[in-house]
């Protein structure tokens, strides 16, 4: 076993049946498990509510994606698909106002699971009077639901709307499919029903390998939750893909378990980050035992290197250098390789473990996965 913050993770705990369903009363697990028919219902949903309209003016100057948290991920994975062969740029907005270049040649998607976060509703009604063209994807008969469809945009039902319910934390599919169909229907992603029924065949596959039922030893999501367990795990990517794979791990980590992490992507993040390899944190703790074989007893930083096939040649020797060096200074590293041709299928490849991972992880530490009282409390003081 390993401790953090006092609490104690207790590896067995994984294993019991029993403890899996009271530990996770709201489901986090079965949600996880659900992304497949999340991929499938946004497919339909989007197809059924004419996500192929934005086309249909050409191709515009910029894609502007508006989001928080999951959300806003979304807008990471369409630059990071279209960086290196479209001709249009894609910005992430995280917050309340747009950049004052946005303008009536730029589409701006808005995402948002409840339909109501403040700040992409902000967003979407100044883009609304900016002339902007408008898309968004979340729940409906909501606000945000009702200015898209006022701009006469395309606005595509997600979530509980489709049929498949679950946790807000483990929906990012249901949110991600219409964002990149819209993008698919500009000529700037090659992403069909077929490459998302192979995603969907993917998550399919996870999810029975990742099953609560599946013991530690053979189950790829409880075994990378024990390397993580006791760690200050720093996070990168090798890719731009695999990096918001990596972002998506700190968030599910921050948010399932309570768990503080650090991500980046390479080759960047081998320019600073690697300098933690010799701070306080790195190496092992002199007063541990060295035979301990228990999950994280006694590490302390750990490096997961979330890997894409497509490395760029620089890249791939940073990593193998970074690796070196970690392992000169006592620090563990975790390589973890995407499987899958296509982009989407290597993201849904690195993605899917991960959440099953961190969900484990609060579990191991015997956390509720759904608990977020720190945030909701942090909603109702910016409310007062």
């Amino acid at each position: 076993m390993s401790s953090a913050g006092g609490v104690r993770f207790e590896a067995d705990r994984l294993d019991d049946q029993a403890y899996l369903v009271e530990g996770d009363p709201s489901g986090m697990l079965r949600s996880v498990a659900s992304a497949s028919a999340q991929v499938r219902a946004a497919y339909r949903s989007a197809v059924e509510n004419g996500v192929g309209r934005a086309g249909r003016e050409g191709r515009p100057r910029a894609i502007v994606v508006a989001g928080v948290g999951a959300s806003a991920l979304v807008g990471d994975v369409i630059e990071a698909l279209c960086r290196y062969g479209a001709p249009v740029p894609v910005v992430t907005v995280r917050g309340h106002r747009l950049p004052g270049w946005v303008g009536a040649a730029d589409l701006v998607i808005a995402v948002s699971r409840s339909g109501r976060t403040e700040e992409t509703v902000a967003v979407a009604a100044e883009a609304a009077r900016r002339g902007c063209a408008l898309a968004g994807a979340g729940t409906p008969d909501t606000p945000l639901s009702a200015l898209v469809e006022r701009a006469g945009g395309p606005y595509v039902p997600v979530g509980g709307a489709t049929g498949v319910a679950g946790q807000p934390m483990a929906t990012l599919w249901s949110l991600m499919v219409p964002p990149i169909l819209v993008a698919a229907a500009l000529g700037l992603v090659p992403a069909g029903e077929g490459e998302f029924e192979s995603v969907a065949k993917r998550l399919e596959d996870l999810a029975h390998r990742c099953r609560p039922s599946s013991e530690s030893f053979i189950n790829p999501g409880k075994t990378l939750a024990m390397e993580l367990a006791g760690t200050l795990p720093v996070i990168w990517g090798t890719s731009p893909l695999a990096a918001v794979a990596a972002h998506r791990l700190a968030i599910r980590l921050n948010e399932d378990a309570g768990y503080p992490a650090i991500w980046g992507e390479l080759p960047e993040a081998a320019h600073n980050q690697i300098v933690t390899f010799d701070g306080p944190l790195a190496g092992r703790d002199v007063f541990a035992d060295p035979f301990a074989d228990e999950p994280g007893e006694g590490t302390r930083l750990r490096l997961f290197l979330l890997r894409d096939a497509e490395e760029h040649p620089q890249v791939t020797r940073s990593r193998m250098a970074a690796v070196r060096m970690a392992e000169d200074r006592g620090v563990p590293v975790s390589e973890i390789l995407a499987e899958g041709v296509h982009p989407l299928d290597r993201l849904a490849a690195l993605i899917g473990l991960c959440d099953y991972a961190s969900v484990y992880l609060a579990l191991g530490y015997g956390t509720d996965p759904a608990s977020a009282a720190a945030a909701t409390e942090l909603q109702a003081r910016i409310s007062q």
